[in-house]
């Protein structure tokens, strides 16, 4: 016998359940589905069975989903949501005027939402899902036709292609960095510092932020945040200082909302990409949107961007140092 690839009980049993949780009734489930309640009421039993776990508790009037059952029901009804959509949009024959862009949350809003008017206006018959999530569990290749990705642009069954590099340097609000003006010519690393964890690997932290740049950590005030949008409100509202990645901050500091703290600048390792699932063909619309994509990049690259500061040559501790600020100099501003 065969075993099962997903390893999922039969879908007609999966069918039945989320009709009859989404109703909260075996009854409307029946009548939706055309069948009777004794049939929705052996198909469910059988579902429980297979799992080992209850998935309905039934009382007098009516039934109502245990923690297993919720948790299924949630899968389940996206999943069918999603192919629906699949399905509705293959019938109406669209799918070529369709792409689905994942990225993550600051990204999205920060650098690609506000260029997406340019797209509208050259190519208003493209539908564009955005699916914009700092957890990258979230991006279901299956559902993915492009993603932009930070790193050095090798991932497993992917196609990348080169956006841009970036440079990262500590930001605060302008008030922040008035009243610590004297820390930003001296010792500045003993201020609060916003992190930001539970992210990606591969993001940037204080801790590798001032080892590449040789400076000691004095501080323990360090403000863990979850998402890097976040962080920025944080350090708007004068809380302390956070790591500005400049192709998403760049706007805020030439509006003023945040000023640069030292001139530190460092070049991150890796950069920005659009990859795409190597296993399979772009739709029009998604090659579309890649060849928009790689336009604004390349107008990106173009735009001024900091020198890095991290001198090359160690000193005699075997570590490199930042170009400091001139001595009684104000934080760039």
């Amino acid at each position: 016998m065969v075993r099962r690839f997903y390893d999922l009980p039969p879908v007609t049993s999966l069918s039945v359940f989320e009709a009859a949780a989404r109703h909260a009734s075996f009854t409307l489930a029946a009548a939706e589905l055309n069948v009777t309640p004794g049939a929705v009421s052996r198909q469910i039993r059988a579902l429980e069975e297979d799992l080992g776990v209850a998935l309905f508790l039934r009382h007098n009037k009516g039934v109502r989903l245990t923690a297993s059952g919720e948790e299924l029901f949630h899968v389940l009804a996206r999943g069918f949501a999603q192919a629906s959509e699949v399905v509705r949009a293959i019938r109406r024959g669209d799918t070529a005027r369709k792409v689905t862009v994942a990225c993550s949350d600051v990204f999205g809003s920060m650098w690609l939402l506000p260029r997406m008017p340019e797209f509208w206006r050259r190519f208003p018959e493209v539908k564009v899902d955005h699916l914009i999530s700092d957890n990258t569990r979230d991006f279901r290749r299956a559902e993915v036709d492009l993603r932009v990705r930070f790193g050095s642009g090798g991932w497993a069954e992917e196609t990348a292609q080169f956006l841009f590099d970036d440079r990262v340097y500590p930001v605060c609000s302008p008030a922040y960095a008035r009243a610590h003006r004297d820390d930003a010519a001296r010792d500045w690393t003993n201020l609060p510092l916003l992190d930001v964890e539970w992210v990606a690997s591969d993001w940037l932290r204080w801790e590798d932020l001032l080892a590449q740049a040789g400076l000691a950590r004095h501080t323990a005030d360090i403000r863990r945040f979850g998402k890097f949008s976040v962080a920025l409100q944080a350090a708007m509202a004068e809380q302390g200082l956070v790591i500005g990645w400049h192709r998403i901050v760049a706007p805020l500091v030439r509006d003023g909302t945040l000023v640069r703290f030292t001139d530190l600048v460092l070049c991150p390792p890796g950069g920005y990409h659009l990859t795409w699932n190597s296993n399979r063909a772009l739709t029009p619309a998604a090659t579309l949107f890649r060849a928009w994509m790689l336009e604004m990049a390349a107008a990106e690259r173009l735009a001024p961007s900091p020198s890095p500061t991290v001198r090359p040559s160690p000193d005699a501790s075997g570590t490199a140092h930042a170009d400091p600020p001139a001595s009684g100099s104000p934080p760039p501003e």
